[in-house]
């Protein structure tokens, strides 16, 4: 079974619509899965997928596919223009406040959330690829099992 994948360039694009960042759901309402390139010019490289097609090994299609590099720039660069966003509304409001410190107060606040977003992002990809790093090893541990067992057996 191989994962074909073999744009150098994430198509990040569907007949349906942009994706930007990490893909939660595709548009044909099926979760989106992580899995890992096969292909010569990607080899192992991380790349989301919608569940739907993988099932159903379609190619070609305009089903979600998004390379995890490139999500994860466009999130980290969505999530600075929404700080860089906040902070220019945060500077225009008519409220008026004790000088800087309130400033540096708020500019905190929205630092930290966007930080916190940021890290749930990415440790949510770290964690599914510690999952299927699990599984991989469980499986090469039953195939040395298997191998030693024929040897012995043999």
């Amino acid at each position: 079974m191989t994962n074909i994948s073999g744009a150098s360039s994430g198509s990040s694009t569907t007949r349906r619509g942009r994706v930007v960042g990490v893909p939660m759901v595709c548009w044909c309402g099926a979760e989106i899965v992580g899995k890992i390139s096969k292909s010569d010019p990607n080899p192992y490289r991380r790349y989301f997928r919608c569940a739907f097609a993988v099932s159903n090994k379609l190619m070609d299609d305009n089903h979600v596919f998004k390379w995890v590099d490139e999500a994860l720039l466009n999130e980290v660069d969505r999530l600075s223009s929404e700080a860089k966003r906040l902070e220019q509304m945060v500077r225009e409001s008519e409220i008026v406040f004790d000088g800087a410190e309130y400033e540096k107060m708020v500019f905190d606040k929205v630092l930290m959330k966007v930080e916190e977003e940021v890290f749930q992002k990415v440790e949510s990809v770290v964690s599914e690829s510690q999952r299927y790093m699990k599984k991989l090893m469980i499986v090469g541990i039953v195939v040395c099992m298997i191998v030693v067992g024929l040897g012995n057996f043999i």
